[in-house]
Formats: C-alpha cells, structure tokens, sequence
C-alpha cells in the first residue's frame, strides 16, 4: 500500500489531476518527463532544476512526481515556495527524512536572507542522505537573483531542463488528454474552438474544460459548439 505524500499542516497538498497520465508530453519536452520519473530510481539523476515561463505546467510536473513517488511507496513533499514563502523556513527542518522534496516557485523567495540560508543547508542535507530534490523556477538557475553564493553554486549542480510551451496543435492535444482522462469526446473542430476564444493558458483552459464537463452531464448533452456558448456565453 503506497503512503500518502507528506503534506503541509497548512493544508496546501497535491492536485487529484497533477499527475503523469494527463500531462501531454510535447517532443520537445520527452527528455525532461522521462528524466523527472527515472529521477524515483536509485538510477536517475537525483537533482533535477525546472525552469519555464507561466503556464507550462512547472507545477502539474512537480506534484506528478510527487504523487509517483507516493504510489511507489516514497515520502514526497511539494512545497509551493508562493504560497507559502512569507511564513519564515520551518518547514525545511529534518527535510531530509523524505525521499523526494519538490521545490516549486523558488524565485518567490530569493532574496530573503533566512529563505536562502534555510535551503542552502536543506539541499546540502538532502544531498547528503541521497534524496531526490527537483526545483522549479521562471529562470534558469545563473539567470535567478540568489544573493547567498552558496546557495547559488548548489543550485547549478545538476540537470537543468527548460520546459518548453506548447504551439497551437500541441495545445490541442493536450486539451484533448485532459478530456479523455475526464470522459470526454472533445472532436478537433470543438478543440479549436475553446483554443481561439478560452484563456490562453493552459490551465485555465482546464478549468473551462472542467466547466464543460459537469454542465454537459447536468444537461445530457455533448459538447458541440452552440453548447459551449450556451455553457460558457463565449
């Protein structure tokens, strides 16, 4: 029976949907998701560094891992540095008796003195014990404004991948995924449809989805395009 993640007591936990199974893998992105899995193998690299621009799914791949090392019976825990980065850095503390800690948003707390030394000790403690570490950040690590030099040393040290976006077809098929995993016949001329007048993100696109999903069980309908303006007034 897999353990359940290690979760913060300030209630912050893992997205039921952030998983592998409903991430759409574009060709130019294959190298990193297949890194960050073989990363729960006493083979694979055990620093991975993240970096990519809003909406491309830094934080989806962070809590996959986590919920991948949960399934295989590891101690994971994410830690989503924006949400929680103005507490000071306890939770750092005795980190290193997980297996796999996901650093999410670093840049949110660069800068801050306590912050910084905290995770410089932390990654050297998980470094150490052999643990997994992979952080995400909006810039590569020698583009990010550490102050502590040390900290900055360590955070070049292993793979670094840029998670690339996706263009309009790979967009496509990812809104398409994500409608699969749900249950969801979602034909190409629908698809487009969303893309053109949705969010731009990715996510948020998602959440429309989402949207769509549980009107068109509540109406008995499918998902045609006079429904979507219907549902969503677009």
């Amino acid at each position: 029976m897999s353990r359940t993640p290690a979760q913060l007591p300030l209630g912050v936990g893992l997205g039921d949907d952030a998983t592998f199974d409903n991430f759409y893998v574009s060709r130019r992105n294959a190298a990193l998701v297949s890194q960050l899995q073989s990363q729960l193998n006493a083979e694979g690299e055990p620093y991975l560094f993240i970096w990519g621009s809003d909406g491309t799914g830094r934080s989806h791949l962070l809590q996959a891992a986590c919920h991948a090392a949960s399934d295989a019976g590891k101690r994971a825990l994410y830690l989503p540095l924006a949400d929680i980065g103005h507490f000071p850095p306890l939770i750092l503390e005795d980190i290193e008796r997980l297996d796999l800690v996901a650093l999410d948003d670093l840049d949110c707390v660069l800068g801050r003195k306590r912050w910084e030394e905290g995770l410089f000790h932390a990654f050297n403690r998980l470094r150490d014990g052999g643990k997994r570490i992979v952080i995400a950040a909006k810039g590569a690590p020698r583009h990010l404004d550490v102050s502590l030099a040390d900290l900055a040393s360590r955070l070049a040290w292993g793979m670094t991948f840029h998670l690339q976006p996706l263009d309009d077809e790979e967009r496509l098929a990812a809104l398409k995924l994500r409608a699969k995993v749900r249950g969801m016949q979602l034909p190409d001329d629908v698809g487009r449809y969303i893309l053109h007048r949705g969010p731009r993100e990715l996510g948020a696109l998602c959440e429309s989805l989402e949207q769509l999903d549980k009107a068109s069980l509540s109406a008995q309908r499918r998902l045609t395009i006079p429904f979507i303006k219907q549902a969503l007034g677009w």
